[in-house]
């Protein structure tokens, strides 16, 4: 297997194109509170619940995608959420009626929802032996994206919204060239083989129940990734308004989030010595991680100042770093044979959820309660997620769990 830099080549090809499918997603999110709002003249609360709606279909969408990854594979389930992202953002840059605009943000979502788990599914199939630095490169590339599609997005929306939508249907263009391209057949057939090969295994009773075991911690796993969303979310929205309320300007508020973006790139090789040294199993790089979110709350109890904020962004993305890509290879690790996609697109929900929830319950506690009350509140959510983090394999049998709880990279 040829190798650039100790990755794969196939690797990389995911990388790119997580980077390219990402950026093309936040030319449009950040802007989509702006155009319902300005453009469309509806009231933020009404942007608001459109922009549930359109996670609850990006979850049903995580759902169907991972479903369809282990019946089609990777190649042909990609390519019909590409092709329906594509026609939907083509018919945004032309219909500008609300209830049109509504339905088809809500197809987008179902279409981006589609591919999410098949790119995690395939990072896990193509380089099986990469362990959790296979899940890290992709979170990285996912990352990359949602900077630079979010700094080129606002630099297009000055011009104009609809020149968003056409950009946006470009980069989907080229990430559908990267996959019936950037793969050759040997690679496809690779994926397929780990994948479809599997699916119509009938298990005896015993395989049955070790499925079910796997399910179950699966489903463990999914809650606590849930509650951790839930906090992280905030930084999105209410402390995003707590900061603007005290006096900081918005300019000051979106470098914090270019710190994020620039440390999770930079940092990778801080966070590989550490997961490969001192943290050697995905169960402990979850434990510290949500230690670290807590730590990082705690900053922002009773804080002010624009550098508290500052230390407490550079902690939590230390944490996400450890947590994020560290869940989905914890799937991968308890996916039966011919699973992969649906666990993936289980996660993929899960996270999906969290962030609905997250604007839900912040939203609330905001409105109805202090700021301080509001971070006591997320630190338990982090509290709880990390002692269900440490709980989930419980139901595995004992002579599998240090495999699937506790892989350590080869």
């Amino acid at each position: 297997m040829k190798k650039i830099f100790n990755y794969p080549i196939s690797i990389w090809i995911l990388a790119i194109g997580m980077t390219i499918n990402v950026t093309g997603n936040s030319f449009l999110w950040p802007l989509n509170t702006i155009y319902i709002t300005k453009v469309l003249h509806q009231s933020m609360s009404i942007a608001g619940i459109v922009l549930m709606l359109q996670q609850a279909t990006g979850i049903l969408g995580n759902l169907i995608g991972g479903w369809l990854f282990d019946k089609w594979g990777g190649k042909k389930t990609i390519i019909t959420g590409i092709l329906l992202s594509v026609i939907t953002v083509l018919a945004l840059s032309v219909f500008n009626q609300w209830t049109i605009y509504v339905i088809l943000m809500l197809i987008l979502g179902f279409s981006n929802g589609l591919v999410f788990p098949s790119m995690y599914a395939m990072a896990g199939s193509v380089w099986p032996e990469g362990g959790r630095r296979a899940f890290n490169m992709i979170y990285v590339a996912q990352n990359f994206g949602v900077a630079l599609g979010s700094t080129l997005g606002g630099l297009v929306a000055q011009i104009s919204f609809t020149l968003i939508f056409i950009v946006n249907a470009l980069t989907f263009i080229l990430f559908l060239l990267l996959v019936l391209f950037g793969f050759n057949k040997d690679q496809w057939q690779e994926v397929s083989d780990n994948t479809i090969g599997h699916r119509d295994l009938i298990g005896n009773e015993s395989m049955i129940k070790n499925q079910l075991s796997h399910f179950i911690a699966l489903m463990v796993i999914s809650l606590a990734f849930i509650l951790s969303w839930i906090p992280y979310v905030q930084w999105q929205t209410s402390l995003s308004a707590y900061i603007s309320s005290i006096g900081i300007p918005l300019s000051k508020y979106t470098l914090l989030w270019t710190i994020n973006g620039a440390l999770i790139v930079l940092g990778q090789p801080l966070v590989n010595y550490i997961t490969k040294f001192l943290l050697r199993t995905i169960k402990k790089q979850l434990l510290i991680g949500m230690i670290i979110f807590v730590f990082s709350f705690l900053l922002l109890y009773q804080n002010k100042s624009y550098f508290g904020f500052v230390l407490a962004m550079v902690i939590m993305t230390l944490a996400e770093m450890l947590v994020w890509p560290a869940v989905p290879s914890a799937a991968a690790n308890l996916a039966p044979e011919g699973k992969a996609g649906f666990y993936q697109g289980v996660i993929s929900s899960a996270g999906a959820g969290g962030r609905m929830l997250g604007f839900l319950i912040g939203g609330w506690l905001y409105d109805h309660t202090t700021m301080d009350v509001l971070i006591i509140i997320m630190i338990s959510f982090f509290v709880i997620s990390g002692l269900i983090f440490s709980n989930y394999d419980r139901g595995l049998k004992m002579k599998g769990r240090k495999r699937y709880a506790q892989c350590m990279d080869p």
